[in-house]
């Protein structure tokens, strides 16, 4: 290239720089203007950290709630009380359910800030100027009116700043498991200001998890109809945020749920993080503007459940909460898992007792799909009644293999027999038996549920053992050592039933297929004796059609 035209080339991109720095580029003032603004948004729409480090004590529940004003609320599910110090909901019992089968204490979800099990939700208002009071953790609010809150009498809390603005709480609740917050900010000075709707959720550590793949216990949100799920440990490792049009957002135990719904039609940004203790939370990503001598209200609703499907889904549909069902986690087979309950609430509901009602729906699957198993049970009839001339064909041509298959496959030909179709009832119940185990795992209303005799709960193990003859001797085995009479009844039952089946030409196939039974036995025992029940009862089904099935091809083949 010629350097004439590499000087022109470099003096023309410098008049252009310099021109545009002149008469184009804005001024340092303005670069510090725009910087500030984006600073400043920046830092509002971060979840807002209004959290106030106490002291975590080493105190009974009851000292730290006395620590406190309260006011106490009750309905027929959920009794408790809110801190007038912050106006946290930090005490929350479930009525209806106790922590164990035969106790008498009742679940505890929430719990104050200043224990190490603090558990609580609050709401509130960031704003972005230095120079205004908002209400945070240590404030103190005066009662205004009734002093307990119920389902008939909503309470109002009221604080009032050095600056002249009021902000009001009204919180009523319903008779499950709802409350609704209407924040109000009275604007009695001749200047306006800006302030952001919030809600966050805090719990100081992790709880005992089940750590088990097919349930989510952690935080949880839906942000414009997408499903997040954020584990504990996810969470200590990296924050997660996110900003949405709509949505809901909380954490979530296995039983339980607490969630926070912001306003419709706003946007937010949400954040789960954790910073020596785990938060979910949100913002309003727009500011309400609060004009001189003006009122504004922003409604937050917080749903702190036992997830009972009717309650849960009652919600979604009356609140108008997008997909707020998937606060039970029903997993990739809600198609499958989340019918099947409702089949087999329908027939508790007409038989009152959940066990009966996993035998019904058992009988109900097995004759859905009584036309594919015949086909596979005549198939596998005849490949039975076929075995001799099997063994005949593999003696004949056990050193040319090519030649054994070749006639193997022209035996199935003129048989029009399938060798594969022997797997189908297997393929059919797996997805089922999947689905039973998590319907049995995750839903609410199977815990605790009887059955007859010695199960009193169908969403656990089998408390019975064969290695204390099931109780007649007098010692308690080791929990690795329980196998109850069910899962042994399973075992027998996948025993016979395989004796039914062609033996596998390959002796060691065959051994293997024999030990089968007794390692599913020990594999299955701690499953919830629900899912045994339904495994068991499946079996002898299948075996009867299966029998009825071989006895008629067999005097056909035979003829």
């Amino acid at each position: 290239m010629d350097s004439k035209n590499v000087i022109a080339a470099i003096s023309l991109s410098a008049a252009v720089i310099i021109l545009y720095s002149l008469f184009f580029a804005p001024s340092p003032k303005e670069i510090k203007k725009v910087q500030e603004e984006k600073n400043q948004s920046e830092k509002i729409t971060e979840a807002p950290s209004l959290e106030i480090e106490e002291k975590v004590l080493e105190i009974s529940r009851d000292e730290a709630k006395s620590k406190n004003q309260r006011i106490e609320f009750e309905n027929i599910s959920i009794k408790g009380s809110i801190s007038l110090k912050g106006a946290a909901i930090d005490d929350l019992i479930f009525k209806k359910y106790t922590e164990t089968l035969n106790g008498s204490d009742q679940v505890v979800l929430l719990n104050p800030r200043n224990l190490n099990s603090g558990y609580y939700v609050e709401t509130g208002w960031a704003t972005s100027s230095d120079n205004i009071d908002v209400p945070n953790s240590k404030t103190v609010w005066e009662v205004v009116g009734t002093n307990k809150l119920t389902p008939n009498s909503p309470i109002k809390l009221r604080w009032k700043n050095n600056q002249g603005i009021i902000f009001e709480k009204k919180i009523s609740i319903d008779n499950e498991y709802l409350f609704s917050v209407d924040q109000l900010i009275k604007n009695t000075t001749e200047k306006k200001y800006n302030f952001y709707p919030y809600g966050q959720i805090v719990r100081n550590k992790a709880p005992k998890v089940t750590n088990f793949y097919i349930l989510h216990e952690g935080l949880l949100g839906v942000f414009d109809d997408q499903l997040i799920e954020q584990d504990y440990d996810d969470i200590e490792e990296k924050k997660y945020s996110i900003t949405a049009e709509k949505g809901w957002l909380g954490i979530t135990d296995k039983y339980w749920i607490t969630s926070l719904v912001p306003e419709k039609s706003k946007e937010f940004k949400a954040d789960f993080e954790f910073k020596n203790k785990f938060k979910a939370n949100f913002i309003e990503t727009k500011p309400t503007e609060v004009g001189a001598n003006e009122i504004k209200s922003n409604n937050i609703k917080i749903i702190i459940a036992a997830k009972e499907v009717s309650v849960i889904d009652g919600y979604a549909e009356s609140l108008k909460i997008d997909k707020f069902d998937l606060a039970i986690d029903w997993g990739w087979f809600y198609f499958i898992v989340k019918p099947l309950f409702f089949a087999i609430d329908y027939f508790f509901k007409i038989s009152g007792n959940f066990g009966i009602a996993i035998v019904l729906i058992t009988f109900c699957i097995r004759l859905a799909f009584f036309p594919l198993a015949n086909y596979s049970f005549r198939s596998m009839a005849k490949m039975k009644v076929l075995q001799p001339e099997m063994t005949r064909l593999k003696d004949l041509h056990k050193e040319d293999k090519v030649k054994l298959q070749q006639e193997m496959m022209a035996l199935y030909k003129k048989e029009k027999i399938n060798p594969l179709s022997g797997c189908l009832p297997i393929l059919i119940q797996i997805p089922f038996f999947f689905a039973i185990y998590k319907m049995l795992f995750v839903t609410i209303e199977m815990r605790h549920q009887p059955f007859f005799g010695w199960i009193q709960d169908l969403s656990e193990r089998d408390p019975t053992s064969i290695f204390n003859l099931f109780g007649i001797i007098p010692w308690d085995p080791p929990s690795f050592l329980l196998i109850g009479a069910w899962p042994c009844l399973m075992g027998v039952s996948m025993y016979l039933q395989q004796k039914l089946n062609p033996t596998p030409p390959d002796p060691i196939q065959a051994k293997i297929f024999m030990f089968f039974p007794l390692f599913l036995t020990v594999i299955l025992a701690p499953f919830p004796s629900g899912l045994v029940i339904y495994w068991t009862v499946n079996n002898v089904l299948t075996m009867a059609q299966q029998y009825v099935i071989m006895k008629r091809t067999a005097v056909k083949t035979v003829q």
